[in-house]
């Protein structure tokens, strides 16, 4: 069953479009939502939350129309977009004991367990906390209602290396009953490669791919070469190329590519993919 189902979700500014946004996702599952700053992810899960007013498209989450029952599946997500930036002069408990009053979930035990393992103390204001003490304490927050599907907005974002290795960990550990699952968007592709198992790539406010992170990955080469083997028909099938004195290297999906080449062939990793794409908006601007 998909726990969280967009359709063809589309929101218009002046200067971005978010175009026919689709993904789903399973229960039991993590899937990473990469892109590079400004692809869409932000603005992709605030209009699955109806944070941001899409201008079409539609959004199930456990197979309930989400803005037919916006209040009663909130109760079922936790989510969390950056650090906490409110009340900065309050206790985090103060703050706490004003969340939990919206979860008929809520669960203490739970909460002091994350607060224990993340090391956050009650007794500290929001100002004096770091930015990576801010994301766990976010976290504890969204953890604490028993939510069935959560929503991470750069989660990692601001954590050291060990804090990030940990807090992937924690991911896996979630979703192991089969009942939870994570959507999480970043653009350290490494994270990922972790913990993930679904890939979805935005760029340019579209979805390139949504699939497993080893067919995504697989569906892409890295191909090097001769610069006088950059015909008319090498460069119709490289997604982007770069060129030195030595030659090229280029990315191609696997699909495009033929025995005949004759080109060195590598597999990309995650950001190869993401670099490669970019290079290419850049270079037709």
């Amino acid at each position: 069953m998909s726990i969280l189902s967009v359709k063809g979700l589309h929101k218009r500014y002046e200067k971005f479009h978010l175009k026919d946004v689709s993904f789903k996702l399973d229960k039991g599952y993590i899937m990473g939502f990469i892109g590079v700053n400004g692809a869409g992810k932000t603005t992709t899960l605030k209009s699955i939350l109806n944070i941001v007013n899409a201008d079409s498209g539609e959004v199930k989450i456990l197979g309930k129309d989400f803005t037919e029952h916006e209040m009663e599946l909130k109760r079922e997500i936790g989510y969390m977009f950056g650090g906490v930036d409110f009340y900065p002069k309050k206790s985090i408990k103060a703050i706490t004991d004003v969340v939990k009053r919206f979860y008929p979930n809520w669960d203490d035990e739970t909460y002091f367990k994350y607060c224990k393992r993340f090391k956050i103390d009650q007794d500290k204001k929001v100002h004096e906390l770091s930015d990576g003490m801010k994301v766990k304490y976010s976290l504890a927050l969204a953890l604490s209602h028993k939510a069935r599907l959560l929503i991470l907005d750069e989660p990692t974002s601001g954590l050291d290396p060990a804090a990030r290795d940990n807090l992937l960990e924690l991911f896996q550990e979630l979703v192991e009953d089969g009942e939870k699952s994570i959507l999480f968007s970043t653009h350290i592709t490494s994270d990922l490669e972790k913990c993930a198992d679904f890939t979805t790539y935005i760029n340019e406010g579209e979805i390139i791919a949504s699939t497993t992170k080893d067919e995504f990955i697989g569906a892409y080469k890295i191909v090097k070469g001769r610069k006088e083997q950059i015909d008319s028909e090498m460069q119709n099938k490289l997604i982007a190329l770069k060129t030195n004195e030595f030659g090229f290297s280029g990315l191609i999906k696997t699909s495009d590519l033929t025995s005949t080449d004759n080109l060195t062939i590598d597999s990309p990793k995650l950001e190869d993919i993401m670099i490669y794409y970019a290079k290419k908006e850049y270079d037709n601007e």
